[in-house]
């Protein structure tokens, strides 16, 4: 098998490495020495020739010098299948069979720093084998918004858990010897008018909420590439914008790489040359022949170009070019990414509630109903954007299936219409009777009668429900998080004819429960979770393993308690098309070039506010005495945990805790521990709490662990507009631990 990281580029890191840089950063300027060399022998036109993509998925070297194209590879969750060269049509390949790792909802909800740098590993390793030198991720925006089209995409509501996982995916893959392009910088928080929305927000909110996450994985990670996002932040689009790009990037955060804009998103000549953009995909219009002629006219200098070039080059020299004729000689899903799948899967599964001890499955059950579409229905794919042609994916169907085995008996009723989304090309001939023709479509009577008939004969009935990819997806957000289809008319026929009813959710982000809950006794987030998804989630139904995911989001009671719903700054007034979609998807809008150049020229520019400022997710739940359905950091076990006395001291550096953790049940067990900060008499204005540190502990039947949990005194600072720096705010405080948000079991006062 080829090892990638064998290269000599990459052993040239490694030494430099260990040569003591002062930072992860300054392990890409090594090389400056010999890219200056290089440089010297370009042309002017050879060097711009890198400031722009060469195909859909690449941009270019320098051959006659021996500097190879840079390869890009698409979705943060697995590595996207190889397309046409300049579209994004399949090209039929192979070998190009990928692992379908849990999207980001997922990784968030292990809260686990060790499977974020795993998970990093598959991605770069499959990346490798595929020849790719960049993974266009991770993906690693703040969920404001819980109708986000990319909410299944992005990690957490909270910045320390997003930054966390943030920091060890990078990691993981860049000790590969892959890149990541960690996106998308910065405050890309809707799929609305996302090519055009201008994002207003003030500057401590920016760098304590939607920052974070990028800051810690350039810093600490060593991050080699990041993409701005399509969005305007207060004004400036983000590929140009000064202070994201040159001042704090570049400037603060000591950023040594490259950027690269996402596809389309660069906006003019001037504004992303002076502004910090290095690469412009796809096309030449801005940074090809008019960077060549602004130079002739003296409105650029060639020296300008130099330095971009540079920046591309440490990474190039960075990441080892994989030879043509060992690039896809292998199948791209490997076992060792499927095991790390797996984990993964087994790790985020929530079990948002238990009551009567419906799960795990008992050994008595014989006959079980499994109802509805999301059952049976792949996730690895649909919807805008990037998906995994994977090897092969584990339904929850098959994975119960398979772990019941010959004595249980097992049957299925799809209970609902699937909504397919946006219908791309013409309408078939002959419909589909498993299909919705829209969303709010009531249940189906026939389907209906079907799936009760068959929950009477069962010992127990599992409900799957949620959303799909095509209603979650790219380039458009929710209208709502009600359950699409009827789903809820099903569920209380379903506890109608059996009390025994479990409710399995497979969605990227969360759903209205006001009706379901009621009458689900048991209800499990189920994720979209990848390649062995099924099985996993049929490892914890029937209790092999106890469930250990908690939500790195909140569930609100209703969409309008969320803060940004709240305060009426969403959605946007004004809706036009996406720009992604325009541009690059003739095949999903069946369009004309002319008609979609009209739409692009009309597309609206609203400003969306960010007046809630830090109070996102529970911490505007908490801070407005606001009830969620379930809160941020909850998700139960099959078995309780003590929490000891907890100690806590306050050092220069940093604060430490420590406490006894006890496994009270008769299997083991994973718990996530949380530390959330309560000030007292702050002269700054503060949310109620903030999580602060958090740690997953295993712990076998009866045993007691003791648990330290440090919070970095760095963390526990706050932006003061005033002295446009980082400081700290002294004053008491409360040190809450927790299983969840609104879950405390011990408090200690410091002073800080």
């Amino acid at each position: 098998m080829f090892k990638p990281f064998t290269c000599l580029a990459g052993i040239a890191l490694l030494l430099a490495a260990c040569a003591g840089p002062k930072t992860p950063q300054d392990r890409l300027t090594v090389n400056d020495k010999a890219i200056d060399k290089v440089i010297a022998q370009m042309t002017l036109e050879e060097k711009v020739n890198m400031l722009h993509s060469k195909t859909n998925m690449s941009s270019a070297g320098v051959e006659r010098l021996g500097i190879a194209d840079m390869h890009y590879a698409d979705g943060p969750f697995g590595i996207r299948e190889e397309g046409v060269p300049n579209g994004f049509t399949p090209a039929g390949w192979k070998l190009d069979s990928a692992t379908f790792f849990p999207t980001g909802s997922a990784l968030a909800a292990t809260w686990s720093e060790e499977l974020a740098y795993k998970y990093g590993t598959g991605m770069g390793t499959e990346a490798r084998l595929r020849g790719k030198d960049v993974i266009l991720g991770p993906a690693v925006n703040i969920q404001r918004l819980p109708v986000g089209g990319r909410t299944y995409e992005y990690l957490s509501e909270d910045p320390i858990l997003s930054a966390a996982l943030s920091l060890y995916y990078t990691k993981g893959v860049q000790d590969q010897g892959t890149a990541v392009c960690i996106k998308h910088f910065a405050v890309n928080n809707q799929e609305t008018n996302r090519g055009s929305v201008d994002a207003q927000v003030d500057e401590r909110t920016l760098r304590e909420i939607y920052l974070k996450p990028f800051e810690r994985a350039i810093i600490e990670g060593g991050a080699m590439s990041v993409m701005p996002a399509y969005n305007k932040v207060n004004g400036d689009y983000c590929s140009e914008n000064e202070h994201l790009l040159n001042e704090i990037l570049r400037g603060e955060w000591g950023f040594k790489g490259y950027t690269v804009s996402d596809w389309g998103g660069t906006h003019s000549t001037m504004g992303a040359m002076l502004h910090g953009l290095n690469v412009q995909m796809t096309g030449s219009n801005y940074l090809g022949q008019p960077v060549i002629d602004s130079i002739a006219t003296g409105a650029l200098t060639e020296n300008l170009v130099d330095e971009k070039v540079r920046q591309i080059l440490r990474v190039r020299y960075a990441i080892e070019a994989i030879p043509d004729d060992v690039a896809n000689t292998q199948m791209t899903s490997q076992p060792e990414s499927q095991q790390i799948a797996k984990e993964v899967a087994e790790k985020s599964i929530v079990l948002l509630k238990n009551e009567g001890g419906v799960l795990p499955l008992k050994s008595s059950v014989k006959k079980i109903a499994v109802i509805g579409q999301n059952a049976v229905l792949k996730t690895q794919s649909g919807g805008m954007g990037a998906g995994v042609k994977a090897l092969y994916e584990i339904t929850p169907l098959q994975g119960i299936q398979k772990r019941a085995g010959a004595g249980i008996e097992v049957s299925y009723a799809p209970g609902y219409k699937n909504f397919a989304g946006r219908r791309w090309g013409p309408a078939s001939a002959t419909p589909n009777p498993l299909v919705a023709s829209a969303i709010n479509e009531p249940a189906d009577k026939a389907l209906l009668d079907e799936a009760v008939k068959l929950a009477r004969e069962a010992d127990v009935v599992i409900f799957f429900g949620g959303t799909n990819k095509n209603i979650e997806t790219e380039g458009s957000d929710r209208a709502n998080i009600d359950l699409p289809t009827g789903q809820n008319e099903v569920v209380k026929a379903l506890a109608a004819a059996n009390p025994n009813l479990v409710t399995v959710l497979i969605s990227g982000g969360p759903t209205d429960l006001r009706e379901l809950e009621p009458v689900s006794p048991a209800i499990v987030q189920g994720w979209w979770n990848g390649t062995e998804g099924g099985t996993a989630l049929a490892e914890v139904l029937f209790g092999d393993i106890a469930p250990s995911g908690k939500l790195p989001f909140t569930f609100p009671m209703k969409l309008e308690d969320s803060p940004a719903f709240a305060m009426g700054n969403f959605p946007d007034k004004t809706q036009g098309g996406d720009l992604f979609t325009l541009m690059y998807r003739a095949d999903a809008t069946q369009m004309t070039r002319e008609e979609r150049q009209r739409m692009l020229d009309a597309m609206p520019k609203p400003t969306s506010k960010y007046t809630e400022g830090q109070l996102v997710g529970y911490r505007w739940f908490d801070t407005k005495n606001v009830k969620p359905m379930y809160a941020f950091g909850h998700g139960l076990s099959y078995v309780t945990f003590g929490y000891g006395q907890m100690s806590a001291s306050v050092g220069k550096k940093a604060v430490k805790v420590s406490f006894d953790l006890t496994n009270e049940g008769g299997m083991d067990a994973d718990e996530v521990v949380q530390l959330y900060i309560q000030r007292l008499d702050s002269k700054v204005e503060w949310p109620l709490k903030e999580l602060k540190a958090f740690s997953r502990v295993n712990l076998k039947a009866g045993e007691t662990k003791t648990v330290t949990l440090e919070i970095p005194m760095d963390d526990l600072r706050y932006w003061n507009v005033e002295k446009n720096g980082w400081d700290l705010d002294h004053c008491r405080a409360n040190l809450l631990l927790g299983a969840a948000s609104d879950d405390i079991r011990q408090k200690a006062e410091i002073n800080i």
